[in-house]
């Protein structure tokens, strides 16, 4: 199966104080540690940032699609996303400020659709799925964003509600990742320092 790597970077970084994005972290900029990291388990990267964004200089292979409007949210930077995956099965979708995701854990999310019948799968976590990362049959995900949409629901985790979700409970993916580095995002300068 064909897997394009959605790295959703649209936010306005207002917690953060300027363009967290770009911020140097563990050697390279945050943004780019999360493209190399869906790029493990993906053919394609489509980095999907808003309108008005400048274009940030990605790894090679990544390409930036834009939202369609400013401020709509996430989910509506994953339709975005899912639309220009046309050419993939599945999505393997994360956050542009998660630089720890881990392959081991994406590969485990892809695997859980590539081998049964759920339209998504995503984390479990003490306080339920958690929205990111989140894997996704391109097709049904984006049929069912497009609804949400419509209906004026713009949580990312709605689009969890509306599918067949697998789930991975935790006891299987900590196994894979003992500290938890895959669900790490940052939304303050002093998240950079954890």
């Amino acid at each position: 199966m064909n897997v394009a790597g959605i790295v959703l970077a649209g936010g306005r970084s207002t917690r953060f104080g300027s363009d967290k994005l770009l911020v140097p972290y563990r050697g390279s900029p945050l943004l780019h540690r999360a493209i190399n990291r869906v790029g493990e388990v993906s053919d394609e990267v489509i980095v999907v940032m808003s309108p008005a964004a400048p274009d940030p200089g990605l790894p090679s292979g990544a390409r930036v699609v834009r939202d369609s409007s400013e401020g709509e949210g996430p989910l509506a930077g994953l339709h975005a996303g899912l639309l220009a995956a046309v050419r993939s099965d599945l999505a393997m979708v994360v956050g542009g400020d998660m630089p720890d995701l881990q392959p081991a854990v994406l590969h485990a999310m892809v695997g859980a659709l590539h081998d049964g019948p759920g339209d998504a799968a995503a984390l479990a976590t003490a306080d339920g799925r958690s929205p990111l990362p989140i894997a996704l049959r391109t097709w049904p995900a984006a049929d069912a964003v497009h609804t949400l949409l419509h209906a004026g629901r713009r949580r990312l985790g709605d689009v969890l509600d509306v599918l067949d979700t697998v789930v991975i409970d935790e006891t299987t993916w900590i196994a894979m990742d003992p500290g938890r580095r895959s669900l790490f995002d940052v939304d303050r300068p002093e998240d950079l320092e954890r």
